[in-house]
């Protein structure tokens, strides 16, 4: 069980404390409080120091908590913040307002006001004394580019020109602090003392980063955690550094991080951390791992004390990664031919997202025309008919990770252990409820939708609806089917345009052709699907039962002989 030390504490405890020597860390954030913070955070102190503006109303036994602090003690023997840098990178700047405020005050009082700041703010030396060249907090925030003024401020007390956060708030506490003097002077000795006497934190110590991470996601309900790719980060910072590419790297980085904030939406984690997952499966596959059991992202990449990111070609590959996937969902016809664009529009309905981590290279980071085809009509047999074989995402892990070590070995794609007996998968198909809560029933009407050689590309962002072909409303007045389950049938589904489907709900088939081609209302032109097959449909009267059994063999059919097509039969 990991230890921890936590033992509530007043700021002035805290921050006199010899041992408390604050690092925030390159993989935190920059600061990210302004004025609306600041001024909380003030009148609540000032509320809470002099109850309804009466000092003698306060009660010394009281106690104002301002919430917890989590750190470790790194390698160097600093006190590495996870949670808490926003409270206390603050806090350092209200000190260092009230000490400067109080340089010119001669009284005891106010002398020994302003040593006890300087102890919170500053090492002291074997006799107690501060040393105005040692600060207790130090910053070395990847992405801050402000953090120098922040250590300006702390030693000199002058924000004079500087335009960052912390010289905002520096200047906004001068402000108060002056305001507070002309207007209660006889209070003004009171309120710093009240402040480091009994404003309380929570320091929470543990053993090691990964515990102090834990903590914080557990404590932490208001503001955001750090994600993995936040430490991943500090590793390329450091290393990046080390190579006197720091600003290159920092440049890059954001461009990488805004990059992913456009793609990718994932259930949990960052953006930066799907961005990460997707590549951990190829650096997997370089190592050789099969096993269907992945380990946590940040558990991966930090073996061998992060090799893996202690290098140009790793972080090279993700940006090469991200672009590849910016092409994928911008439908970049300068990079992919109109063929292969229409297979990337049928695997954005895959039934689950194993296909993102199935990536597939040359040594120019592309594949020829053909073999990139040929890999992507594969994988969409593949995963199609797996969804119906053996439901479940981990069901598919297996035969995805034996094909990513096999690519990465420069074989093709084969799951030559996992092809299908046909006539078995085409008794699961036919028997297989296709209702409109299973992703597996969009994914295979994407596919049939791109079947027909007439099918235009589609935009991604165009958003489809399944439609019924024969209503069940219609069934509900009629009762014309002598199956009820064809209803469900993929041969009685298509994808259409959700704006078109809302309007072409009607029971009658007749009366949803002209939602099908496109009609001219009140002079102006209402547009047609850009499902092709089923524009094609409209040519007839009516569609009926026996045209769902029909059409429902042809998808089935063609479907195994696609399967053929891709040498996935037994």
């Amino acid at each position: 069980m990991s230890k921890l030390n936590i033992d509530q504490s007043s700021i002035k405890k805290l921050f006199e404390d010899k041992k408390s020597d604050f690092l925030i860390p390159d993989y935190q954030r920059p600061y990210a409080w302004g004025e609306e913070e600041c001024q909380t955070l003030w009148d609540d102190i000032f509320e809470f120091a002099f109850p309804d503006d009466n000092k003698d109303k306060f009660n010394k036994d009281e106690e104002y908590y301002l919430g917890p602090i989590v750190t470790f003690k790194n390698s160097d023997n600093k006190k590495e913040i996870i949670d808490g840098q926003q409270r206390l990178t603050t806090l350092m700047l209200l000190l260092r307002a009230f000490y400067s405020k109080f340089s010119n005050m001669k009284d005891e009082n106010s002398i020994q006001t302003r040593e006890t700041i300087a102890r919170c703010i500053w090492k002291t030396d074997e006799f107690g004394k501060p040393d105005l060249n040692a600060l207790k907090i130090d910053s070395e925030v990847a992405t801050d580019n402000d953090k120098d003024e922040f250590l300006k401020i702390l030693r000199t007390g002058d924000a004079v020109g500087l335009k960052s956060r912390y010289a905002e708030n520096f200047r906004f506490f001068e402000k108060k602090i002056n305001e507070f003097l002309l207007g209660y002077s006889s209070y003004f000795p009171y309120l710093p003392i009240r402040i480091l006497n009994n404003c309380i934190l929570l320091p929470i110590e543990a053993e090691d980063q990964n515990t102090a991470l834990r903590i914080f996601s557990t404590l932490n309900d208001r503001g955001k955690p750090l994600s993995d790719a936040d430490i991943f980060k500090a590793q390329f910072y450091k290393y990046f550094t080390e190579l006197g590419k720091k600003k290159y790297f920092i440049d890059k980085w954001k461009e990488l991080e805004d990059l992913c904030e456009k793609m990718f939406n994932p259930q949990s984690g960052t953006p930066l951390d799907e961005l990460f997952t997707r590549y951990m499966y190829f650096e997997r596959a370089k190592l050789g791992i099969k096993t269907s059991t992945t380990e946590a992202l940040r558990k991966f990449y930090e073996k061998n004390k992060y090799a893996i990111l202690k290098s140009e070609g790793t972080f090279n590959n993700l940006i090469d990664l991200a672009n590849f996937w910016k092409d994928v969902y911008n439908q970049n016809e300068d990079r992919f031919s109109n063929e292969i664009l229409k297979k990337l529009f049928v695997l954005y309905y895959a039934p689950n997202g194993m296909w993102t981590y199935i990536q597939n290279r040359d040594n120019n980071g592309l594949l020829k025309e053909n073999e990139f085809s040929d890999f992507l009509s594969k994988i969409i047999a593949f995963i199609w008919a797996y969804a119906i074989y053996m439901p479940g995402v981990n069901a598919l892990r297996t035969p995805i990770f034996n094909e990513m070590n096999n690519i990465v070995l420069g074989k093709k794609v084969e799951f030559g252990d996992n092809k299908f007996d046909l006539q078995q998968l085409k008794n699961m198909f036919t028997n297989y409820e296709f209702n409109n809560n299973r992703p597996i029933t969009k994914s295979m009407l994407a596919w049939w939708a791109f079947q027909d050689r007439d099918q235009n590309l589609i935009s991604l962002e165009k958003g489809f609806e399944i439609e019924h072909i024969y209503p069940k409303n219609r069934y509900e007045k009629e009762k014309s089917l002598n199956d009820k389950r064809n209803l469900e049938k993929l041969g009685n589904k298509s994808l259409l345009e959700k704006k078109i489907n809302i309007r072409a709900s009607d029971y009658r088939f007749i009366d949803k052709i002209k939602y099908y081609e496109g009609f001219e209302s009140r002079g102006k032109i209402k547009e047609g699907t850009e499902i092709i097959s089923l524009k094609k449909l409209a040519n007839r009267t009516d569609f009926v039962e026996d045209d769902i059994i029909e059409r429902n063999e042809m998808i089935i059919n063609t479907f195994m002989n696609y399967l053929k097509e891709n040498n996935l039969e037994k």
